[in-house]
């Protein structure tokens, strides 16, 4: 890949342990998981609590594309810790990180990105 990525600090990253995500999506914790073990979000651990990037959510809802996303880079190899790092790395091409991109409604752009992890 060509493009230049500016890795986030993670201190600098607002975290939602999953019942605050759960809260700001609308759903209980039961269908948090469920997306969870569906493969369809992924977590990383902050000081052993499970938590999601703030970012995850825009306007009450899960990021629209997130899920594909997330497919998309387990895909390509990328594990939990990897896939989150990747979602919020400022990437040069994007003109951000692809999650903020996405929530801007660019999504097809960040999948197109994504798809050419994994070669």
């Amino acid at each position: 890949m060509t493009s230049e990525a500016v890795a986030p600090d993670p201190d600098a990253v607002d975290w939602l342990p999953l019942p605050d995500l759960a809260e700001r999506i609308g759903e209980d914790t039961r269908k948090v998981r469920q997306l969870l073990h569906e493969g369809r979000l992924v977590t990383v651990r902050r000081d052993g609590v499970q938590v999601v990037p703030a970012a995850f959510v825009a306007d009450g809802h899960l990021v629209k594309g997130l899920t594909g996303l997330v497919t998309l880079l387990h895909d390509a190899g990328y594990d939990e810790e990897q896939s989150v790092a990747w979602m919020l790395r400022t990437e040069e091409s994007l003109g951000g990180s692809p999650l903020a991109v996405m929530a801007e409604g660019r999504g097809r752009e960040v999948k197109r990105l994504a798809q050419t992890l994994g070669f």
